[in-house]
């Protein structure tokens, strides 16, 4: 197994990051990892303009990953930030109405290059979006994998319950059918 090394989503690293999307049709449609940037009817639905969009708010600092490299090659990353550089999230509504506690950070996208899939990098890039976390002051950090009671499902963008309970954090509540809120304290 390869040496990761896991750096920060900068304007440094973008065309590390840009080469992953790049090599997957910019994820999820042309995403490009801008959904839980802006809500939806400020969204415009082409792969340019969300490359556009997050190669700005990189370059403005209002963008934030970890992102895993083997080598010289981005091959995955954890997305996370604070509420309000990532404002939209599945099933909103039932949070706002169910909310407690405000997050200092949101953990909202884990995406692994297929080629190193089943390899343990989703792991390695939450840990790395924790690190980062931490070296920026810590403080209370949510996710909100999936939660599908151990069935297998196509598409995991924001990783799974398992994956988040091994990384330290607490199950809060269910969101949503088949999401669910996990929140950790970071020092």
């Amino acid at each position: 197994m390869s040496e990761y090394v896991v750096k920060p989503l900068e304007t440094d690293t973008w065309d590390g990051f840009a080469g992953l999307a790049e090599r997957h049709n910019g994820v999820f449609g042309g995403c490009w990892c801008t959904w839980f940037h802006t809500m939806s009817a400020e969204k415009e639905r082409t792969y340019e303009a969300n490359r556009s969009l997050k190669r700005r708010l990189v370059d403005e600092g209002r963008a934030h990953a970890a992102l895993v490299y083997d080598a010289d090659e981005a091959v995955a990353w954890c997305e996370y930030g604070c509420p309000e550089e990532l404002p939209n999230i599945y099933h909103r509504k039932q949070y706002d109405e169910e909310l407690d506690v405000l997050p200092d950070y949101r953990i909202t996208c884990i995406f692994v290059d297929k080629r190193y899939r089943r390899q343990g990098l989703s792991a390695v890039a939450l840990r790395g979006a924790l690190d980062l976390i931490a070296a920026a002051g810590g403080g209370v950090v949510e996710g909100y994998p999936h939660d599908a009671g151990g069935k297998k499902k196509a598409v995991l963008y924001n990783g799974t319950r398992t994956l988040f309970e091994q990384a330290g954090f607490e199950f809060v509540r269910s969101k949503g059918m088949g999401n669910c809120v996990m929140r950790r304290t970071v020092p």
